[in-house]
């Protein structure tokens, strides 16, 4: 591990956020990786068998990954499996939030609340250090359409809620990671 990356602890989760293709994924696992604990990979994403090119970036994700971490699938059901796998001298990473989102767009206001209200919850009682990524969204146009607008809204507002909870946030552009716990001023 270089001096500039982090050890994980049991003082909280890291999170890992920037744009599509920046290298926040490779940053995570880079960081589980170099936690020398053994990893458990939670995929947020599944399968369509009518998307050819969705397929080709999970398998991607797939194939980067140590033949010796475990993965598990929670495309909805992303607490219950932090606690399923919550154990000690592990690691947790999961790739991605914003899947889990938008996996969980059609769930109303209350329910979807209730969900990110779980995940705090469980993140503050989880005793393995737990990686996530989140892409960022906001940083473009407004979404033309509803559901479009939700889901950023939704994501924005997870990991500003996340980023304060958490031990360590990056964000990952063009390749680099920028430790936004050193570098940025907390806002209330």
């Amino acid at each position: 591990m270089s001096k500039t990356n982090p050890p994980l602890t049991r003082t909280g989760a890291i999170l890992v956020t920037g744009p599509a293709r920046s290298g926040k994924s490779e940053w995570a696992e880079r960081l589980a990786r170099d936690s020398g604990l053994a990893v458990t990979y939670v995929a947020t994403a599944r399968l369509d068998p009518d998307d050819a090119e969705w397929n080709t970036r999970i398998d991607a994700h797939r194939a980067r990954r140590p033949a010796e971490w475990q993965t598990c699938e929670a495309p909805t059901a992303l607490v219950a499996a932090l606690a399923e796998h919550d154990r000690a001298g592990h690691c947790l990473l999961v790739d991605s939030l914003g899947t889990w989102v938008a996996n969980l767009l059609e769930v109303d206001t209350a329910a979807w609340q209730a969900e990110v209200e779980h995940l705090l919850e469980q993140l503050g009682r989880t005793r393995a250090p737990v990686i996530l990524v989140a892409e960022e969204t906001g940083w473009g146009v407004i979404p033309a359409h509803p559901q479009g607008r939700l889901f950023r809204d939704r994501l924005g507002a997870l990991t500003r809620q996340l980023g304060p909870r958490c031990a360590a946030s990056y964000l990952v552009s063009a390749g680099h990671a920028i430790d936004l716990s050193r570098l940025g001023i907390p806002i209330d």
